[in-house]
């Protein structure tokens, strides 16, 4: 039985083919060595131009055993005797595969060979093409539908709540969050990026105020002084609401006006607040500790979480819906963009590069490692037996080449010899 250790080597179906050319090549190599012995044995002891042919025959039969020795002793001991340094794969492969592994490392595993490979294959325009043919981006984005939608239908409501509840609460609640949203909330304030958001807020409003005035007018009148008449209380509730949806109408229309300023100002005096000001951090954390304590706290995260998953259920699940339209147009997009803008395909080439080089840089080592891992649990003769399935056909071209090597010294020498 194979030791767990040693696993059996897979064979392919191309086993045979490279099995019968083996045994081709060796038939050949031996008959040259056998041709050469008849040879050597007929013209033996004759004179004149026979002594020539009975040199050569004598060379190459000693070029051909040599390196048939030669051959042999890289996979097992030669006629079976255990002659030192024979059978070099079965004893050694350890140490092979380790000095493998080595020049693995240093010289595919680098940093500058895997930029050049990378620039080399430009990926970028490659994966352009590959979008470009009709119909790939359709089923890019049909395998991904279905790969999302199985990943987010095995997550279970009482997973997230566990997430929610055992990790982030906790999190969140050692970790001081003021001043990371101070810095965040000044980023924003710096670029003007909330101004968007002021302006969908001031529409909302705006909108809801025309569409529901009774609301307004309705509290007013109800916390007017009972002793005023009802008309006057009226009259005056209208107005105000005139006024209020006049107001929020001209800090919707203008950038500039003084209420925008205010919140702006106030925004930053909060941001820098939120950083520095010890009493504000304070409330801040205070604040947020109440929140996450909350017993509903995590009960709406998950139901937020589960309005969510299921709404991109739904939405990844129609084949013809807006997402996966959308989806397919960009990735369309994409690709002409990386066969037409040489810009951003050479930038996506270089951060492939970069993810490639950082992992050579750090993880290269531990990658060669497969190799010496690899080999290690193999059995040393199925090894033998396998490397020489491989390479032995080409092998015996040695052989082939030492006996007519062999034969030609032999003739150069006795030609030689016979001048001298």
């Amino acid at each position: 039985m194979t030791d767990l250790m040693s696993p059996v080597l897979p064979i392919s179906g191309d086993d045979e083919a490279r099995r019968a050319g083996l045994r081709r090549m060796r038939t050949l190599a031996t008959s040259l060595l056998v041709l050469a012995a008849i040879v050597f044995v007929l013209t033996h002891g004759r004179d004149g131009a026979w002594g020539y042919v009975n040199a050569a025959s004598e060379a190459a039969m000693v070029g051909a055993i040599a390196d048939w020795f030669a051959v042999t002793a890289l996979f097992r001991h030669p006629l079976g005797l255990p002659i030192p340094h024979t059978a070099l794969i079965p004893k050694k492969k350890d140490q092979l595969a380790a000095s493998l592994q080595d020049f693995v490392a240093d010289n595919f595993l680098r940093e500058d060979v895997i930029r050049d490979r990378i620039a080399a294959a430009g990926p970028a325009e490659r994966v352009g093409h590959w979008i470009a043919v009709p119909g790939r981006a359709h089923r890019l984005v049909d395998e991904g539908a279905r790969v999302a939608s199985d990943l987010l239908g095995r997550v279970k409501e009482e997973d997230v709540q566990a997430v929610v509840t055992e990790l982030i609460v906790p999190r969140m609640l050692e970790e001081p969050l003021s001043p990371a949203v101070g810095q965040l909330l000044g980023e924003i304030l710096d670029e003007g990026a909330h101004t968007g958001l002021v302006d969908l807020g001031l529409d909302e409003l705006h909108g809801w105020l025309e569409r529901h005035p009774h609301r307004i007018t309705d509290l007013i009148v109800a916390r007017a002084p009972d002793w005023a008449p009802k008309w006057a209380n009226t009259m005056i509730a209208e107005r105000l609401f005139r006024e209020v949806l006049t107001w929020v109408a001209d800090i919707r229309d203008d950038p500039q006006h003084d209420a925008r300023a205010a919140l702006d100002h106030w925004l930053v005096e909060l941001a820098h607040d939120l950083q520095h000001d010890p009493e504000a951090m304070e409330r801040a954390e205070r604040l947020k500790e109440r929140i996450l304590t909350q017993t509903k706290a995590a009960t709406t995260a998950v139901k937020l979480w589960d309005s969510f998953r299921r709404g991109l259920l739904d939405a990844l699940a129609a084949e013809d819906g807006v997402l996966r339209r959308r989806i397919v147009e960009e990735i369309e997009r994409l690709g002409e963009r990386l066969q037409s803008d040489p810009v951003l395909a050479a930038r996506i080439d270089g951060w492939a590069g970069d993810a490639a080089a950082y992992v050579v840089e750090h993880y290269g080592g531990e990658i060669a490692t497969v190799i010496s891992a690899t080999v290690e649990r193999w059995d040393g003769q199925e090894t033998a037996e396998r490397i020489e399935l491989h390479v032995g056909r080409d092998l015996q071209f040695i052989r082939i080449n030492g006996t007519v090597v062999g034969g030609l010294a032999g003739l150069v020498i006795h030609a030689v010899a016979q001048v001298l």
